[in-house]
């Protein structure tokens, strides 16, 4: 089965379905290759729970043992517990094996450095290079390398997110929270974190199962029904509902109102700016326009930047900004990590909750001037891709932004993102306006022309 050819990253790392656009080979030479790339010192490795995780664990070990790597195996966690603990823990470096929210056939890897934050785009491209050069370093029977367990990674993670948060006041709140797991690895972090917190935990999908049989591995409102059911029932405070690899979180309010990403990412900007005002914030051209508004409460600066949890990081680091968050469900605290991390925004969120004594729904409100979003995938050809694009930019007959895909501004207050996925053979449709109408309106409008590109 032959390699993938040119970039072998996407947005968030290397993704493809083993047995079908990539085999072990493959995997085991892209180990090599960031094993090369590293050159040296010891690697932490960990998983999530899909259903090739351990068969990909297995190649990925061997690749960065062949290059001359010694290795750390954490085996199952957390994405972001894998990235914390890379840095707290002084590794030279992570791989973790997941394809995050992506379908159940799907693996992949992310690379991080010692910073625990996902290599530049840069450093993507210096692996690939190794990659193609076929330069992997290939060490000789005397100076392979070698493995040893990590049993640490979760304990650290959730230690180090409640050094960063009000324990104690949160503990005191006593609050009750529901937890959708989606079948994934935030089992294994969230409801201790919740526990250890003060919250009366409940669990739903909290069975890791890497067919992700509960709702899939992708939080999203339509598919967190029984999460905002299970609030009801149980007269809870919070529910929050993760993707497979746990560094994304969407959340629903006591009357089991969800909410997308952004909506709740810029109340945690208000909080954060009401204490460090005139500081910067980081986020997607995807975002909701309300952070906007948060910020010129807040005398603040918005940075936007490409679709991708690598390029929010880069530029929090690069800009020093306060956080960063995406509509997707990524929230980024450069005070604890400059990643998205599920655990430390749901941490904060209750953080917030408590200090401001008030319910989620009431705090929303109160944030910010209301909009609505609707979000459209359309599977589409990879090759026809480019003619897509073009077909969509010549719907522009106003404002037109190109930071990543085509942003149409069809008013002042309804805008229409086109991109295509980095990770699927799909165009993802991004649209938010003042009314529902319009914005779902709008999102079918789009949809259609990219079908009929």
């Amino acid at each position: 089965m032959l390699a993938p050819q040119g970039r072998l990253f996407g947005t968030n790392g290397v993704r493809f379905i083993p047995g079908v656009t990539g085999d072990m080979n493959f995997a085991l030479k892209l180990a090599e290759s960031i094993g090369t790339y590293f050159a040296e010192g010891e690697i932490l490795v960990g998983r999530d729970g899909r259903l090739t995780g351990q068969m990909m664990f297995s190649a990925v070990t061997a690749g960065l043992m062949s290059s001359g790597r010694n290795i750390a195996e954490s085996d199952m966690c957390p994405t972001p517990a894998l990235q914390f603990a890379t840095k707290a823990l002084g590794y030279r470096g992570s791989v973790m094996v997941t394809a995050s929210h992506n379908p159940a056939q799907y693996n992949g890897v992310k690379v991080m450095g010692p910073d625990g934050v996902e290599i530049s785009r840069l450093d993507e491209q210096r692996i690939e290079k190794i990659f193609h050069d076929g330069s992997a370093n290939k060490a000789n029977w005397k100076n392979v390398g070698t493995t040893r367990p990590e049993p640490s990674v979760i304990r650290t993670y959730i230690n180090g997110i409640m050094s960063r948060v009000n324990s104690k006041l949160i503990q005191e709140r006593r609050l009750r929270v529901v937890i959708d797991a989606g079948n994934g690895a935030q089992s294994l972090a969230a409801p201790y974190l919740l526990e250890a917190l003060g919250c009366k935990v409940i669990t739903i999908n909290a069975i890791i199962d890497g067919n992700f049989p509960g709702r899939g591995p992708e939080p999203h409102p339509d598919n967190l029904r029984d999460l905002t059911v299970a609030v009801r029932a149980s007269n809870a405070d919070l529910g929050v509902g993760y993707d497979g690899d746990g560094d994304r979180s969407i959340f629903c309010d006591e009357a089991g109102n969800l909410y997308w990403g952004d909506q709740t990412g810029a109340l945690l900007a208000d909080y954060l700016l009401e204490r460090n005002p005139s500081s910067t914030v980081v986020t997607p051209v995807s975002s909701s326009q309300v952070i906007e508004a948060v910020a010129k409460r807040r005398g603040a600066k918005v940075i936007r930047t490409r679709v991708g949890s690598v390029d929010v990081s880069r530029t929090i680091m690069e800009r020093k900004a306060l956080m960063g968050f995406e509509e997707n469900g990524g929230g980024f605290f450069p005070s604890h990590l400059p990643t998205r991390d599920g655990g430390m925004t749901t941490a904060l969120l209750l953080e917030v909750m408590a200090t401001r004594a008030a319910p989620l729904s009431r705090l929303i409100a109160a944030a910010f001037p209301k909009y609505y979003e609707a979000k459209l995938k359309v599977p589409v050809d990879p090759s026809k891709v480019r003619e897509i694009m073009r077909a969509i930019e010549r719907m522009g007959n106003g404002k037109v932004e190109k930071v990543d895909g085509v942003k149409i501004w069809v008013d002042e207050k309804t805008w229409a993102l086109i991109r295509p996925s980095g990770t699927e053979p799909i165009v993802r449709v991004f649209v938010e306006s003042e009314t529902k109408e319009k914005a779902d309106a709008t999102a079918k409008k789009f949809a259609k022309a990219v079908k009929a590109a």
